[in-house]
This record gives structure tokens, C-alpha cells and sequence, in this order.
């Protein structure tokens, strides 16, 4: 199993549309097939502590059966269409991707 964090710096944060713009496009990635399953979130506004990031808005996790199934997504169209209908949302993003320990 794999895990596909990104997280997203919103050119705009103070807009709750482009937030919620982004996240519906995150959630139209579960329509790929080797998608597993999609989660998204928004930073939470928890204590301030040395450790804690707060400073992004937006946050992906997709899970993959496998690192293959992940290289399939990269390239898969509805991905690409992600990237070039969303990107305009953004001004930065990491990934993040972890194989279970398991």
C-alpha cells in the first residue's frame, strides 16, 4: 500500500471558493481506477506549537494498492485534467509519499 500526501499553499487562502474549488477537484480524482481512496482536508487551526504546520491550506491523501498504481495516476487523463484546471489554484505544493511499513 502506498500513500499520497500533497499538501497546497492556495495563491488566494482567504477565498473559501478557490479552497472549495480545489478540494471538489481532489475529490473527482477518486473516479481513477487504481485510486483506493481519497481523503481531503483543510489545515486545522490546533494550537500553535514548534512542530505543528499551519501554513498550508489544502491537503490530499489518495492511497494506491501499489507504487506501479501510483506511476499509473501520474500520467492517467482525469490527472492530467486535475493539474491543468486546478493548478492556477495553487502558488506551491509537496508530496509526500509513504510505503507502509507492513
Amino acid at each position: 500500500m502506498l500513500t499520497h500526501i500533497v499538501l497546497f499553499w492556495l495563491r488566494d487562502p482567504a477565498s473559501p471558493s478557490d479552497r472549495e474549488q480545489l478540494a471538489d477537484g481532489i475529490r473527482g480524482l477518486a473516479q481513477i481506477d487504481v485510486v483506493r481512496s481519497v481523503k481531503v482536508g483543510f489545515s486545522a487551526q490546533t494550537e500553535a506549537r514548534d512542530v505543528v504546520d499551519h501554513s498550508f491550506s489544502v491537503c490530499e491523501i489518495l492511497t494506491f494498492a501499489s507504487v506501479e498504481d501510483q506511476k499509473a495516476y501520474q500520467v492517467h487523463p482525469l490527472h492530467l485534467r486535475f493539474v491543468e484546471e486546478c493548478s492556477h489554484l495553487w502558488q506551491r505544493h509537496v508530496v509526500y509519499d509513504v510505503a507502509d511499513a507492513d
